[in-house]
């Protein structure tokens, strides 16, 4: 056998035209095994995460049953480093330089037809890795630990980029090949330096049984009473049923309230109704509930009230005479002239570049303005909303903590929830307060009641009618709109639209307030950075949670 492995690998690299037959720029750790040395060239498949030093050909599987649970790894055995494979495609570029424009492209064919190719970006694996590595192990799928390495988020954006659609229930052949690509003077890509194939046999539609699954009693909760109203319970089991199959990922709770009852409470993956979610961008939407009762106390004078009001705005970095245009309406719609988009990973402002900082503040108010997109464009920008925040929490009495207990949580009976913390210890209106599923409905419930909870007026009506209003646009979206930190979007069941504004957070959080129906949806979620967590909301909304509340047979 490894007489046989030496010879393809003599006759590979001897096959190569002689522009490839460069010496190595740097020296790779080279054929590390026996092992190794047998599947140069190749990309073997196993179901869990096994050392490679203990890899053997007992772990690796050629056939599979891929269902919702299944976890799958890819190990690749290469006879050189990426640094050396770029080194063929640019030999004129230094060691430094090629690791700085170069790193492995991923190609993945189902039946063998292309559906998705990524070229991971040059900031990872390491220059030492890329240097010396030849062999590498990560995971595709890992349940255990999801979407927590690069690896993980490939597969999931393969899904969202065709995968899902093409992996039907049944047999495909799935092929994944590795190149090395640089980007200097354009894309160039080498040759393939490491493939496998594995056969699938795909179970993700499991069929469910509603006869053997029941939902979960209704209780009485503070601030709600139980709903006797009918609604499709068949929709709710099959939905209940293809959570626990994992066919929908992550899901912690599901709440449903019509006019003004609780009409559904479950809870999945562990959690129970005292557990505390962490929605992440939804405590975006606290900022702009916060603002409008400050406004209203006097504490602010308008949304239209600039932030130079606020800060000294030229003893910041990159000044602009655009800056003192800005105002609160501006951070409340994400519409501001600061160049930070979260959306866009380049982007000087986007989030990632503001959390490693000691002064959030400080980042949003030294960005430099956007000068080339449309002026009030929607943008996300989260930075804006830290800024929202610092406002409030020098503007109230007591700080933003203080006026928002008093002011809203304690009117709600809201008793049990954390705030996380800015680094200078002021509630973090970037997101993520942690409350109880029934608590976040009880917000959904007051926006739903025009802002009055208990005979008592907590939100003007005005800043309900404004926050719950298509502000803005928002590009590349069809039919979707931004209020005042509030999404926009309309589903269609049965041939009617339902018109909803909603909170959203990473993860698959969402509380949804229905315009012209009086239902309060609460979806919370752990499906954090996967590429499906929002799609899978929507068709949970669409093919279960509405019909469901519509009694559609």
């Amino acid at each position: 056998m490894r007489f046989y492995s030496l010879l393809i690998i003599a006759l590979f690299i001897g096959s190569q035209p002689a522009g490839a037959q460069q010496k190595d720029i740097v020296k790779s750790s080279g054929i590390h095994s026996m092992f190794h040395q047998d599947h140069v060239g190749q990309i073997l498949f196993t179901t869990r995460d096994i050392p490679l030093k203990t890899l053997n050909q007992k772990n690796v599987v050629s056939n599979y049953r891929l269902t919702n649970k299944s976890n799958l790894f890819m190990n690749a055995f290469l006879v050189n480093s990426l640094t050396n494979e770029l080194h063929r495609l640019a030999p004129r570029l230094t060691a430094d330089s090629l690791v700085k424009v170069g790193n492995f492209q991923f190609t993945l064919y189902v039946d063998h037809h292309l559906i998705y190719q990524s070229n991971l970006h040059p900031g990872a694996p390491s220059a030492k890795t890329k240097d010396t590595a030849t062999i590498f192990a990560e995971p595709l799928i890992d349940n255990d630990h999801e979407n927590a390495l690069w690896s993980q988020y490939f597969w999931g954006r393969f899904m969202y980029g065709g995968g899902d659609s093409v992996l039907t229930e049944g047999r495909h052949l799935l092929r994944l090949e590795i190149r090395p690509y640089i980007q200097s003077g354009g894309l160039k890509t080498g040759r393939v330096i490491a493939a496998g194939e594995l056969h699938l046999l795909v179970y993700r539609k499991p069929k469910v049984d509603i006869s053997r699954i029941s939902l979960s009693p209704v209780r009485p909760y503070d601030g709600f009473a139980i709903s006797s109203e009918k609604f499709n319970t068949g929709k709710l089991k099959e939905l209940k049923g293809n959570i626990d199959a994992a066919v929908f990922k992550k899901i912690t709770s599901i709440a449903v309230i019509k006019n003004g009852k609780l009409l559904v409470e479950e809870y999945f993956n562990g959690l129970t109704r005292d557990s505390l979610h962490d929605p992440r961008s939804v405590g975006k939407s606290f900022s702009s509930t916060l603002t409008g009762i400050a406004i209203a106390d006097h504490y602010l004078k308008s949304e239209d009230e600039p932030i130079k009001d606020f800060y000294d705005l030229k003893s910041f970095d990159n000044y602009s005479p655009l800056k003192n245009e800005v105002t609160l309406k501006d951070l409340l719609t994400m519409s501001a002239v600061f160049d930070g988009n979260d959306e866009d990973g380049n982007s000087p402002g986007a989030e990632d570049n503001m959390y490693p900082t000691p002064n959030w503040v400080k980042f949003a108010l030294d960005l430099p303005v956007n000068t080339t997109k449309p002026k009030e464009q929607w943008h996300y920008f989260t930075a804006g909303v830290i800024l929202l925040g610092d406002v409030l929490n020098k503007t109230v009495p007591g700080g933003l903590e203080k006026y928002a207990d008093q002011k809203l949580f304690q009117p709600l009976h809201i008793t049990h929830y954390q705030w996380p913390y800015t680094p200078q210890h002021v509630p973090n209106t970037a997101g993520g307060i942690l409350m109880k599923t029934l608590d976040f409905a009880k917000y959904g419930q007051l926006y739903q009641n025009n802002g009055e909870w208990n005979g008592r007026q907590l939100i003007p009506k005005t800043w309900v009618a404004k926050t719950l209003s298509r502000q803005k646009a928002i590009p590349g979206r069809l039919n979707e709109f931004y209020g005042y930190l509030f999404w926009n979007k309309t589903y269609t069941v049965a041939g009617k639209d339902y018109e909803t504004y909603y909170c959203a957070g990473n993860g698959g959080n969402s509380i949804f307030i229905f315009k012209n129906q009086p239902w309060v949806i609460v979806i919370t979620a752990t499906a954090y950075g996967a590429p499906y967590a929002h799609l899978q909301v929507d068709r949970m909304m669409q093919n279960y949670l509405l019909p469901a509340i519509l009694n559609i047979k």
